[in-house]
């Protein structure tokens, strides 16, 4: 009889183990770019999950979808993900996955994370009351073009042609662009806009600054743009070209500088959202958060290597220096 009860313990011992390590959700994860560039925003967003309770492969899974910078590919892997039967789908790189999951239903659950302007696009109703079944975590870059143009003109002071590389494809590329030239009306710094949105447009647009004698750059807040942030990156160094990008990503391979939202935070918050939507709380009783975690980042070997003049007074209000 000892036996008996033993080996049924033993036997709800292991029924019970089993169903804590077996998923209880799937989650969707639709991104705009590819896995291997953003590996450290993944780790972003899993972390976020942990602190809410949710450890993926134990009693979450997460299922990934990536348009490898293809925005076209978005719908097609949304629709997949809703196959699965997903929980929540977390949409992240730029609002074009969030608009792309949106237009595919109206009841799954939807995080999204972007810089863009969420109501504008019609993702939520407002910023505190989003309504219907999406909300998420913006970064305000559109907001910061005013302070990053003054901030890139106070380190390049003798910059008399700024240029902004703008990618027209993206969905909010006319609201930043006129941002951005109201901040240089306001600052009276000549800006002109130079579009890009393929890689070979890309070095067209470097070709056009150079021929311009563009004494400064300053890259457009874009996921396409932080795709390419190695190319974009090295073409601004083989053209001497200062220039100031949104992110930190950036400078971490050899931009100047940055100054804009730590994405690697809003995609942590994005977890923390996903883990209370599993937890019951609606879409709709959460606001849209807008990041406050904006940081000044500046890469001190680029700046050597493009002989500029740094004051202690600058480095002084820099959030984080690259050796």
């Amino acid at each position: 009889m000892a036996r008996g009860w033993a080996a049924l313990l033993a036997l709800c011992g292991w029924t019970f183990a089993a169903q804590a390590q077996a998923p209880i959700a799937f989650v969707g994860f639709l991104n705009s770019g590819s896995p291997n560039e953003r590996a450290h925003l993944i780790q972003a967003f899993r972390e976020g999950l942990r602190e809410g309770g949710y450890v993926d492969g134990r009693n979450v899974a997460v299922e990934y979808r990536w348009a490898e910078g293809q925005p076209e590919r978005l719908p097609k892997l949304a629709a997949e993900l809703l196959e699965r039967k997903v929980a929540v789908i977390v949409a992240t790189g730029s609002l074009a996955p969030g608009i792309a999951a949106k237009k595919a239903t109206s009841t799954t659950p939807i995080v999204f994370t972007g810089p863009e302007d969420p109501v504008k696009l019609g993702l939520v109703s407002s910023l505190s009351r989003p309504g219907g079944n999406a909300t998420g975590i913006t970064g305000r870059s559109g907001a910061l073009q005013r302070k990053r143009l003054q901030i890139l003109k106070e380190l390049i002071p003798s910059a008399s042609r700024i240029v902004y590389l703008s990618n027209p494809n993206n969905p909010q590329a006319t609201s930043l662009v006129d941002e951005m030239m109201a901040a240089a009306e306001s600052l009276g710094v000549p800006v002109t806009v130079v579009n890009a949105s393929s890689e070979p447009e890309i070095e067209r647009a470097f070709e056009v600054m150079k021929q311009m004698r563009a004494g400064a750059a300053l890259i457009a807040s874009d996921a396409f743009f932080t795709s390419r942030r190695e190319q974009i990156a090295a073409l601004a160094a083989r053209h001497a070209l200062p220039a100031s990008y949104a992110f930190r990503e950036f400078p971490m391979v050899g931009g100047l500088m940055s100054y804009g939202p730590n994405i690697a935070d809003i995609y942590r918050q994005a977890g923390l959202y996903t883990a209370r939507i599993l937890n019951g709380v609606r879409p709709a009783d959460l606001p849209v958060q807008q990041s406050d975690k904006v940081e000044l980042v500046v890469n001190i070997e680029t700046a050597k290597t493009l002989r500029l003049p740094i004051s202690r007074d600058f480095l002084s209000r820099v959030d984080l220096v690259i050796q």
